[in-house]
């Protein structure tokens, strides 16, 4: 146990969750709103709870809570916001009419303090573009505030737009409740049987959808005890090839082949290996290596004295 408090502070609704030391605000409970100190200048954050084991920080010690937040920083914070959104509508109308292809401002966020304004934004498979029309604006406004335009990826914009998921779900996986973007790829798709089609597995930010993952894991682990598409095996309707299967079911479909074609279907545990039992079959009609001359007793019973 440590004697310091530890608590997450969360900056945005869905995101990444950061860890301070505040032992010496002692009234703070979760879902209150407090004032730290960042590297992007001061913020407001909300608490999402207390942590009792926490990692440990990068470098140095954990940075302290300033202060609870106060119903005039409420208030700060509402003004600021809006002043956000006004800044970014305007960016867009600008970038529009100097005709920034592919360029996509995702948010204007504005310190705590006012004394940093981070723009973030996209801009697919391209260099980044002059970009000083666009800080020139905000530098007018915003005489004495630092200005950054940082670039983020894809999925980052589609997080924070929102919207609609490709499944129909009315609000999008990382809209509501993906903090950080894991590392997708086209084989967990091939492992769950999905089709490969882009249509398919591509989510509204143009990437591999993140929900490929979700039960990727078990896809893996049940395929381990499955035999693998064109296997022989021996099922109770006779020998066959296995076509398909459904891991989480543990079920295979089998082609019988004969007079009449069938795609069946069977558990696991119905079904025989082909090759293995073909090798005991080989196994126990070869002769015996011990006895050359042909004279071999082994498989005889012994006799009774």
């Amino acid at each position: 146990m440590t004697d310091k408090t530890i608590i997450g502070i969360r900056f945005q609704k869905v995101g990444k969750l950061y860890h301070f030391d505040a032992g010496e605000v002692a009234d703070l409970k979760p879902g209150d709103f407090a004032v730290v100190r960042t590297s992007r200048g001061q913020q407001m954050g909300q608490v999402m709870g207390f942590v009792a084991d926490p990692p440990a920080p990068e470098r140095g010690s954990w940075k302290r809570i300033e202060r609870k937040a106060t119903a005039a920083d409420l208030l700060l914070r509402q003004s600021l916001a809006q002043q956000e959104l006004a800044l970014l509508i305007e960016l867009r109308a600008k970038s529009a009419e100097l005709g920034y292809s592919g360029l996509k401002l995702a948010s204007a966020e504005i310190s705590f303090d006012s004394k940093t304004i981070t723009v973030l934004f996209n801009i697919e498979d391209q260099e980044v573009p002059n970009l000083n029309p666009l800080k020139k604006i905000v530098q007018e406004q915003f005489p004495k505030t630092e200005i950054d335009f940082r670039r983020i990826g894809p999925r980052d914009v589609a997080k924070m737009i929102g919207g609609m998921g490709a499944c129909g779900i009315e609000m999008r996986c990382c809209s509501t409740f993906l903090t950080e973007f894991s590392p997708i790829s086209i084989r967990m798709a091939k492992a769950q049987g999905i089709s490969l089609d882009p249509s398919e597995i591509t989510g509204m930010c143009g990437r591999l959808r993140c929900c490929l993952i979700y039960e990727y894991e078990q896809y893996v682990e049940a395929r381990k005890h499955l035999p693998k598409r064109n296997k022989r095996v021996i099922t109770p309707e006779g020998e066959g090839k296995v076509i398909d299967a459904y891991p989480l079911r543990d079920v295979v479909v089998v082609l019988i082949e004969g007079e009449e074609r069938r795609r069946l279907e069977f558990d696991k545990d119905e079904i025989e290996p082909w090759d293995e039992l073909e090798a005991l079959r080989r196994k126990a009609e070869a002769p015996c290596d011990k006895h050359e001359n042909g004279d071999c007793d082994c498989n005889k019973s012994p006799q009774k004295p």
